[in-house]
């Protein structure tokens, strides 16, 4: 292998993508945009949940109860019921997605030390929103219970009450509880591989389309030099494009690193080989330019959004499908690229999965290099 003929390539597609705005454009600007878009759209914050209340008690005690609910950062009141059959059209109009029924005997039995029985109905087309609704309502009427336990205790025996457990969560990593910072990762990997298998696949199939891979084969340059002369200059402009997201990610979401820059570059760097390992692998295989991109977008996209524990738990998944999980770059960069961005670790955290994208990268690189070199053959 001979760098003096690895150059000519290099400068080649460096010229070739400085040339074309468009494409260059698709390189740098349009994961930009696309962080931006996922990064306000994709959200899982259930904030401000309308709330309607149907009071029938209209006391002291119900008025306090319902405030505990107002008084948190979840719950907006929508409207005062003044019937039971407003309940139904509330909920099917979508106009709250809560509404709580409080009896007529609420404060009565709550004062008489006995149990009082009060109406949560929550809308559950949408699951997730209603599993996490039921949370927080069930967390706000535990603890105004305990606090009317207290204060029953307190009038009866006149003396103080300890808490039996001091419950003080404290949260690492993550103290705001934003799933912003959570799903910004996701998209540095989301975007970065559709970028990079995109580009480098539509670069080789292009020289197919015009016919200059013909000349290119039969002239002295080796495959390997023609993969690493076409994977330079997507590799620098693909870590561009990173730290790009990187940036706009600090100034809109608030976003930082934690850990070390440099294993950031490392981790990030082995990524992009083994996307472009997987851009070199679908041009080998491709005749046009649309093929490559509908073979790149089904490769890439779809895994790279389900099966990467991005947006979905992967535990939470069939363990047939967990099993597929295990040839998907992105959930081991995931795995790193948190454990960087958010706790700050080390290496030693996440040795295993670059060892794994290590090897990832070597192979596809290797596959697309005995291929090529079948045809120069």
């Amino acid at each position: 292998m001979r760098f003096r003929r690895i150059r000519p390539i290099v400068k080649k597609e460096l010229r070739q993508v400085i040339r074309d705005r468009r494409t260059l454009s698709v390189l740098l600007f349009l994961p930009v945009f696309l962080l931006i878009m996922f990064g306000y759209a994709l959200n899982f914050d259930v904030r401000h949940i309308k709330l309607a209340v149907y009071d029938q008690d209209k006391s002291q005690t119900s008025r306090e109860f319902i405030q505990g609910f107002l008084h948190s950062e979840y719950f907006d009141l929508a409207r005062y019921l003044h019937t039971r059959t407003e309940i139904d059209p509330i909920l099917d109009e979508r106009q709250a997605s809560v509404v709580i029924v409080v009896p007529n005997n609420f404060s009565e039995k709550l004062l008489a030390g006995q149990e009082a029985g009060v109406q949560i109905l929550i809308d559950g087309s949408n699951a997730t929103e209603a599993a996490t609704v039921a949370g927080y309502t069930n967390g706000i009427i535990q603890t105004y219970s305990i606090k009317i336990i207290t204060d029953l205790f307190l009038r009866k025996r006149g003396m103080t009450l300890a808490m039996p457990i001091d419950f003080r969560p404290r949260v690492w990593y993550n103290p705001e509880l934003k799933s912003v910072k959570f799903l910004i990762p996701g998209l540095i990997a989301f975007i970065l591989m559709i970028s990079a298998v995109i580009s480098t696949s539509l670069s080789v199939v292009r020289e197919k389309e015009r016919g200059t891979m013909e000349q290119i084969m039969v002239s002295p340059i080796m495959p390997l030099e023609l993969i690493i002369g076409k994977v330079i200059p997507y590799i620098f402009i693909s870590l561009i494009s990173a730290y790009l997201i990187l940036l706009m990610g600090y100034l809109f979401f608030d976003v930082s690193v934690r850990g070390s820059q440099l294993s950031l570059f490392l981790v990030t760097l082995i990524y992009l080989f083994g996307a472009l390992g997987i851009g070199l692998f679908i041009s080998s295989v491709s005749s046009s330019q649309q093929v490559a991109f509908q073979l790149a977008t089904i490769f890439t996209m779809l895994p790279t959004f389900l099966l990467s524990g991005f947006v979905f738990p992967i535990r939470n998944m069939p363990v047939p499908i967990q099993i597929v999980t295990y040839i998907v770059p992105a959930r081991y960069y995931l795995v790193a690229l948190r454990s960087i961005m958010l706790k700050g670790a080390g290496i030693s955290a996440f040795w295993p999965q670059i060892l794994y994208m290590t090897l990832f990268a070597a192979f596809l690189i290797a596959l697309s290099w005995a291929r090529m070199r079948k045809k120069k053959l």
